[in-house]
């Protein structure tokens, strides 16, 4: 069923975001090869709403050729979301509903990615053989090799750089021993930020999905679900859930951000009160991983929790007030599209809950000059991103383009 106001606000933002070439505060030279910020993310709102038949492949064209007008970053200085990386990854989308579109430029930038997976790959066993703590942006979602591994299991499910960063995705779920203490292997000497943080003495394990193992538990799970498994597969998807499964709190499960050096030594979670819902962090993103490590592993009982978990988050207001804004990544037009997207894989038990839970985040959604007065018209936390999340939700049916993989959702 169509929910014709909202895509009268999805087709506003497009048409304030049609020319690449309108004059913007915003555009400063970094952002030109930015999934988040820039060209590459604004050109995945054109190629939705030209592959579901709601505006023009023109448009689309255009901000492909705005993102690639300078010379593309690649190599150390570039990571999923940007550079060469941010760019293939819009380029696919597009190339995926037309067929021979692009393929050249594709080719090109494909073999780029994987020199550059072999050698992050390298430098992380090096890592791991020397027994050091990792960096977040060694395996996150939006830097490192969980968000290269979402690229190349689009494009190359089974193939050997697809299979040798879920052999490394494997290899992080082993424990480290730092201080004379056992950590997970996903356990990182710095704060949130990624860099040193007085706050987190002693560092601290990331669930974020963006940011941590959340990520990395969706990855292996939608391989798995491609059928593309590796030695450990199924076992590291169990040791990352066990973990989860140890630091759940409240009695609708949530989970923590993060945990500390301190709260591991506890066994306790400093504040036990839910925080809020997101793709990037808290519950609704860890809802979405642990459904899709479920349907990997055929376990029901699991599903279930995830997706009642999910239902939870979005109906109690102590866990949505701390939502403020509509984007994306951790606003209400991003927990739409998640439950859309939990929706389409949910129990029998669970799916109706789920889909009636998102016209209430659709009710909080600011008229359009808000979301594109914001100053930011990019994809993350930006107008693209959030009329492209309100596609699906408004629609019913599933994305078309498969945008959102970025986002290690689908």
């Amino acid at each position: 069923m169509t929910t014709r106001p909202t895509l009268d606000l999805v087709d506003a933002i497009s048409s304030q975001l049609a020319d690449p070439d309108v004059p913007r505060s915003w555009a400063v030279p970094a952002y030109g090869q930015h999934l988040a910020y820039g060209p590459p993310g604004i050109a995945l709102l054109h190629i939705e709403r030209a592959a579901c038949g709601l505006g023009p492949w023109q448009r689309a064209h255009d901000w492909l050729a705005a993102a690639s007008r300078q010379p593309l970053t690649s190599g150390h200085d570039s990571h999923p979301f940007y550079g060469a990386p941010a760019l293939t990854h819009a380029l696919a989308c597009a190339a995926d509903q037309l067929p021979g579109a692009y393929q050249s430029a594709l080719d090109s930038l494909d073999r780029q990615i994987v020199i550059d997976v072999r050698r992050r790959l390298e430098a992380a066993h090096r890592r791991i053989d020397a027994g050091r703590l990792p960096q977040l942006a060694e395996f996150d979602g939006i830097r490192g090799l969980t968000g290269y591994g979402a690229h190349l299991l689009r494009r190359s499910p089974d193939g050997p750089s697809t299979r040798a960063v879920l052999d490394y995705c494997v290899r992080l779920t082993e424990p480290l021993i730092d201080q004379d203490e056992t950590l997970p292997g996903w356990w990182t000497e710095t704060g949130p930020s990624g860099n040193p943080d007085d706050r987190f003495p002693g560092g601290h394990a990331n669930h974020g999905m963006a940011h941590g193992i959340g990520g990395v538990l969706a990855l292996l799970a939608l391989a798995a679900r491609h059928g593309t498994v590796v030695s450990g597969h199924h076992a590291a998807m169990r040791t990352i859930l066990s973990w989860l499964d140890r630091w759940e709190t409240g009695d609708s499960s949530a989970w923590p951000y993060w945990i500390t050096r301190d709260e591991l030594r506890t066994g306790r979670v400093t504040s036990s009160a839910p925080r809020r819902p997101s793709w990037c962090y808290g519950t609704a993103g860890l809802a979405r991983a642990q459904q899709l490590a479920a349907l990997a592993l055929s376990d029901t009982d699991r599903r279930i929790r995830a997706e009642s978990a999910l239902v939870a988050a979005l109906t109690d207001s102590d866990q949505l007030k701390d939502t403020t804004d509509n984007g994306l990544c951790h606003g209400f037009a991003g927990l739409a599209h998640l439950a859309a997207r939990v929706a389409e894989d949910a129990h029998a038990t669970t799916a109706d809950r789920i889909r009636a839970a998102i016209p209430a985040l659709l009710d909080k959604i600011h008229p359009p000059g808000a979301a594109v007065g914001s100053g930011d018209p990019g994809l993350l936390d930006g107008a693209a991103g959030f009329a492209l999340a309100l596609i699906a939700p408004s629609t019913s049916t599933p994305a078309r383009s498969s945008w959102d993989s970025c986002l290690l959702i689908a």
